[in-house]
């Protein structure tokens, strides 16, 4: 497993992956990032769990909006693999959700 460090939200963080997926990662952490951003601006002064939860929500509307848009049905193959895609951000966003609130709780 590698590990690569991204940065989201104004936090570096440590995340494993997969070998020869880091930069994907890498692309993907910057994608979330702007929307981490865009929420930061968008709400103003939330705790950073729910401004990554907006961001979540931003990616998630975005995708639902390409879905809606696209007139051609994706292949079996292709809907796979974007659910897989979004499911593993789904969990690093699960997971860095939790670690800000743990470090929030013992703050």
């Amino acid at each position: 497993m590698a590990e690569v460090t991204i940065e989201v939200g104004g936090r570096r963080y440590d995340v494993a992956c997969r070998d020869g997926e880091e930069e994907q990662l890498r692309h993907l952490a910057r994608l979330f990032d702007e929307k981490a951003n865009q929420a930061r601006a968008a709400v103003g002064g939330v705790n950073e769990a729910r401004q990554l939860l907006i961001a979540g929500l931003l990616l998630a509307d975005e995708l639902q909006d390409m879905r809606n848009a696209s007139h051609a049905p994706l292949s079996e193959d292709a809907d796979a693999a974007l659910a897989g895609a979004v499911e593993q951000l789904a969990s690093r966003v699960e997971t860095l959700a939790e670690h800000l609130e743990s470090r929030a709780a013992s703050a």
